[in-house]
């Protein structure tokens, strides 16, 4: 029996990248690896960020928050502990004798970045459009102030340096993968169809029963772990940490890559957030050669603009490629019901037979 299309190309899409992976990890240079490893964690970030805003319609610019919060817990809970005590002396006692390996760390982060954004999102989700954009922006500025001002637990605005470099190819692929089914997957079950629903009407999706409150919470909530986890993976591949690098740069650019995507396209998201990180660093060079610092930023504004003029939906709008999606055309009847149309507005025949005697009798 030949599986269907979808599961082929899954299959095909896996062992591509496995292959792709591979080859960086033995071929090219450090400086490669870790651009690739960036490519890697702005894919984590975007398809993130594209389910909980492209899904519901929400507009949050919270996401360099979550990094922040992520990052910094998996850091200092990875941290040697032969270090903490001089570098991070305002640590309680069991957490300056602990010293975990990346998996847990990461959880860890992405968890406590989830906690953060159910405790923001009960009283912010109840904003829309731009005035939820500048709470979650206010959100970026507290995270920062608070980092800035927890010297002993952070070591503040020095940066906290000396973490070990743990994330590999191999995690961030790992990590990317399992980001991909679990958005995938929520997108394509009830979960997905009652945040659409809310992203068209929301007032109408509240009339059919759909509980706008909770399905904007579970987004973000969502959207926040895996911000955290991508905090935790940047943090472990440059291996310091400064509030300065999650700033509102960082936040235009993810958005920048969920427009140019397709706002809800999660194939897009990765699509845009590889081909924009590998655009930047491909563009540096040039950049420092002719001097015009701030060159790329400008290019990339530019095809945001162009993008939002020529294809506002972006590249994939709001839909997956077709070669991954089910197609529900080929399946076959189950065995022992008849593939036949319902015969008029009854659902069943004899409901049908019943309708048309009492009209006779009329």
């Amino acid at each position: 029996m030949i599986p269907p299309r979808h599961v082929l190309a899954w299959a095909a899409l896996a062992l591509v990248a496995l292959a792709v992976t591979a080859y960086v990890e033995t071929q090219l240079s450090g400086y490669a690896r870790t651009v690739v490893g960036f490519a890697g964690i702005s894919a984590i970030l975007v398809v993130s960020l594209s389910f909980s805003n492209g899904l519901t319609g929400l507009f949050s610019l919270g996401h360099p928050a979550f990094m922040m919060v992520g990052g910094y817990v998996a850091a200092v809970l990875t941290f040697p502990v032969s270090r903490k005590g001089f570098m991070l002396p305002a640590l309680p006692e069991w957490l300056a004798g602990a010293e975990l390996p990346l998996f847990p760390a990461t959880v860890a982060g992405g968890l406590a970045a989830a906690l953060v954004a159910v405790v923001v999102g009960f009283p912010v989700l109840r904003l829309r459009g731009h005035y939820l954009a500048v709470a979650t922006l206010g959100l970026i500025i507290i995270m920062r102030v608070a980092v800035n001002n927890a010297d002993g637990l952070t070591r503040g605005a020095l940066g906290l340096n000396g973490i070990p470099r743990l994330t590999t190819l191999w995690v961030i692929l790992g990590w990317l993968a399992a980001t991909l089914v679990v958005c995938w997957r929520l997108k394509h079950s009830s979960v997905g169809r009652s945040l659409m629903a809310i992203r068209e009407n929301e007032m109408a999706a509240a009339c059919m029963g759909v509980r706008r409150a909770s399905s904007k919470l579970i987004a973000f909530s969502v959207g926040a772990f895996f911000a955290g986890v991508g905090g935790a993976l940047w943090a472990h591949l440059l291996t310091n940490l400064t509030p300065g690098s999650f700033d509102l740069v960082l936040a235009f650019m993810l958005v920048v890559m969920v427009v140019v995507g397709g706002s809800g396209s999660l194939g897009g998201a990765v699509v845009a957030a590889i081909g924009i990180t590998v655009l930047r660093e491909v563009l540096r060079p040039v950049e420092q050669a002719v001097g015009a610092y701030g060159l790329v930023q400008i290019i990339i504004a530019v095809l945001l603009i162009a993008t939002l003029l020529l294809r506002p939906q972006g590249f994939f709008g709001s839909a997956e490629p077709a070669f991954l999606r089910r197609d529900t055309r080929d399946r076959k009847t189950k065995p022992g019901r008849k593939n036949r149309p319902p015969e008029g507005p009854g659902r069943f025949p004899e409901h049908t037979a019943k309708q048309e005697a009492r009209h006779e009798k009329a």
